[in-house]
């Protein structure tokens, strides 16, 4: 009996850690597709200066928010790593600020469409407003299992 449930003790264990593993692989993988398309567009970038005769500035600037998105994320997948497995919800929120102007930029034919991504841009902003005014401390796990 004492064998059984070492067994199922050691697999259980076991699970978390491979899952965890392959998570952890994934988001390195991602991180390496991630920076190759940052660098592809940064030769878009190279590619529209040296023409120079291309004036469509609304394309450059799309260019320029894809080029901070790629950015956020690598620095997202980076502060992962650095935050013991945890994404902070701040990243998530930056980035959706970075799409919802980038939206904005490039389809600004519908005024109310426009006027509806601006109203979704002030309400991340709330949200990170309250999310830097509460605490960052949780209440320890162990405390919770005493209950």
């Amino acid at each position: 009996m004492f064998k059984i449930k070492n067994d199922r003790t050691t697999i259980l264990y076991l699970i978390p850690k491979i899952l965890q593993l392959f998570l952890n692989m994934s988001l390195v993988l991602l991180g390496i597709i991630l920076s190759i398309l940052l660098v592809k567009e940064l030769v878009i970038f190279i590619q529209i200066l040296v023409e120079g005769g291309n004036n469509d500035y609304k394309l450059f600037l799309a260019n320029i928010l894809i080029f901070f998105l790629y950015f956020e994320f690598i620095s997202m997948i980076v502060k992962y790593f650095k935050e013991e497995y945890h994404f902070p919800i701040r990243y998530f929120i930056y980035i959706g600020i970075t799409a919802m102007v980038r939206i904005i930029i490039v389809d600004h034919d519908h005024p109310v469409n426009s006027l509806l991504y601006a109203l979704i841009i002030l309400i991340l902003i709330i949200g990170y407003f309250i999310i830097n005014f509460t605490p960052r401390e949780r209440p320890d796990s162990t405390m919770n299992d005493k209950n």
